[in-house]
């Protein structure tokens, strides 16, 4: 799979569209960390089947909302740069972006 790097000179874009919420993003995915070890601590209590459910969807929003996010910050910087740069490097980043919302979407 291409990425970034293989499409364009290193000196070109140093860093990627997420890099400046970076630290945001690290700390939204340890909170969701400490959910999902919630999680398992809730099973092994053998906690009411629908609190657990409770807590899944609250983890899933919460992926979704990171995924959402960055799937922003991808189109905004990468494939924007990637279609100034030429015509056939903004297909290429279009396809990659479209194929990783049908990921999402599974």
């Amino acid at each position: 799979m291409a990425h970034e790097s293989d499409s364009f000179p290193s000196a070109a874009i140093a860093d990627h569209g997420y890099s400046n919420k970076k630290e945001a993003y690290l700390r939204r995915l340890k909170l969701i960390e400490g959910q999902v070890r919630g999680i398992a601590r809730m099973v092994g209590e053998d906690a009411y089947c629908i609190d657990i459910l409770t807590q899944v969807a609250a983890v899933n929003k919460a992926l979704h909302a990171v995924s959402m996010g960055l799937l922003e910050e991808h189109i905004g910087h990468c494939v924007v740069n990637a279609a100034a740069a030429s015509d056939e490097a903004g297909e290429a980043k279009v396809k990659e972006a479209t194929d990783a919302i049908g990921r999402l979407l599974r």
